[in-house]
């Protein structure tokens, strides 16, 4: 019955189609919105459901491609397809924007039907990202989300959106500049935007190092890694609740995203050569940044800051694959670090989505987020703080969370490569369970600090709904990690056997 649909088309134009109509609505016809959004939502995450029950996991090909001739000048093509490594990225996707169209249902009062609109054309050009063939097609989604985002926050945001709002772009669009220019030169040599063709180009270490760079200033600043990392706290700070979800839980997996399909395997030379560099800037995100987040009075910040310590680890298991396999280990550490960083990053973008959701349920009835205006919060909201635990220690990587599996993967296959660095990676554990429970204790226990925390009431059956389904995606993928592994693991497999096969030698 579904043989013949165009999948991926649907999971991207679907929800871009739909955000244009309900632009066309307009607040005039609010309920209607609502309903139709969340529907859409429901649906995009159906589709990107069937893609995985679709997927062939024994296969590290590209599947569900499509292919028509879109601009002949340059020989630049409509092409998708997904493998082991998109796939996850397109679930988490759908999923979440599903979340934050149920979020929203109460919370924005003015403008619903562009802030429905805005995530439900994100979520398209997201979708459009991670199943991009053609570099110049991704490129085209990769700008276009700027502005849906841009949008969000400096309508919807805080009292300093604008200064956040441009901070986020110029970073972001200055950062693709140079992949523009890397694209254009591997475009000279191919003769094809065409990515798989860009994997088997032969280059000169000097042209690959040149090209590692240019790729690196684009997707350092999506990750963000240190020290391109200061606009990502303003960003969540103004942002509206379901910005800061989708900027933590979606968006900076584009930079981890395109180390995969583009540094990695378009550079792997390079890759090695700069394999130190990367190493020592992640290990100085996971450990320096996690000190920073320590001292944050600003639960949003807190959490941020939170984010661009646990997406080092991502980073961490991608380039430390390097040093493990030429340290004369086997393949199949290097691997596992790959795997542990990609599952770090799936697993943040649920953490990091109930954590921003937990603050702004509290946002929404004190409007405040610092830490300290409240205390003994459970109190008079025993059932969110029972949530709020939970998303709490899976951020500090508690064993049976999702938290914990890819950041024991990272740490493990560290081992391989350097005692200190796996030594300085496994510190996040410590600085994780700081920063996180001294927020906890600090906002849920104690007695109850002042009247407006007494005037609290606890989630609605709506929030609950939303919180609890986090919680069960957290804890299943802690528990049975496997369905994750099973469709990543060939793709991940044989993308580290090109890279030694054709290149590293």
């Amino acid at each position: 019955m579904f043989e013949n649909l165009p999948l991926l088309s649907l999971v991207i134009w679907t929800p871009i189609l739909a955000g244009l109509w309900v632009l066309y609505a307009g607040d005039r016809q609010e309920e209607t919105v609502k309903y139709f959004s969340l529907a859409v939502s429901i649906l995009v995450f159906v589709l990107s459901i069937l893609l995985y029950v679709r997927f062939d996991t024994s296969s590290y090909k590209f599947q569900f491609v499509e292919k028509a001739l879109w601009i002949d000048r340059f020989d630049i093509y409509y092409s998708l397809g997904i493998d082991g490594i998109s796939l996850p990225l397109i679930m988490l996707t759908s999923f979440i924007t599903m979340l934050i169209v149920l979020a929203a249902w109460e919370i924005i009062e003015k403008r619903i039907s562009q802030y429905m609109a805005a995530f439900l054309i994100l979520e398209g050009l997201m979708n459009g990202v991670f199943a991009s063939l053609d570099a110049m097609l991704f490129y085209f989604f990769w700008e276009a989300m700027l502005i849906p985002m841009f949008l969000i926050i400096g309508i919807w945001g805080g009292p300093g959106r604008v200064y956040a709002t441009i901070k986020f772009f110029l970073y972001t669009f200055l950062g693709s500049v140079f992949m523009l220019i890397a694209l254009l030169y591997l475009y000279s040599e191919a003769g094809s935007f065409y990515i798989p063709d860009l994997h088997a180009l032969p280059l000169s270490l000097t042209a690959q190092k040149y090209i590692f760079i240019a790729f690196l200033l684009a997707f350092a600043v999506k990750v963000p890694m240190w020290p391109v990392h200061t606009w990502l706290p303003d960003a969540h700070v103004e942002a509206p609740t379901g910005g800061s979800v989708i900027l933590a839980a979606i968006m900076l997996k584009m930079g981890g995203y395109g180390f995969l399909r583009f540094s990695l395997p378009v550079v792997p030379d390079a890759s090695f050569a700069f394999d130190g560099l990367m190493i020592t800037l992640s290990l100085i995100a996971i450990v320096y940044i996690g000190f920073v987040a320590l001292v944050q009075q600003d639960m949003k910040k807190l959490i941020a800051y939170s984010s661009i310590s646990h997406m080092g680890f991502a980073t961490l298991g991608f380039f430390v694959a390097f040093s493990i396999y030429h340290s004369g280990n086997s393949a199949s550490g290097a691997i596992m670090a790959i795997e542990g960083g990609m599952m770090q990053m799936i697993s943040h973008g649920f953490i990091s989505a109930a954590l921003f959701l937990c603050v702004g349920v509290m946002y929404e009835r004190l409007h405040s987020r610092q830490i300290k205006d409240y205390g003994g919060v459970v109190n008079t909201m025993p059932r969110f703080a029972a949530f709020m635990m939970l998303f709490a220690m899976a951020n500090a990587g508690l064993p049976g969370t999702s938290g914990f599996v890819g950041e024991f993967l990272v740490i493990i296959s560290s081992f391989q490569a350097s005692f200190l660095i796996a030594f300085l990676a496994a510190t996040i554990l410590i600085l994780g369970a700081a920063f996180t429970l001294w927020m906890y204790k600090r906002v849920i226990f104690g007695d109850i600090a002042n009247d407006k925390v007494a005037e609290l009431t606890d989630i609605t059956p709506r929030e609950g709904l939303i919180l609890g389904l986090l919680a069960i995606v957290i804890l299943l993928f802690g528990v049975w990690p496997a369905p994750i592994f099973e469709v990543m693991h060939p793709t991940i497999e044989h993308l580290f056997e090109h890279m030694i096969q054709t290149k590293l030698g």
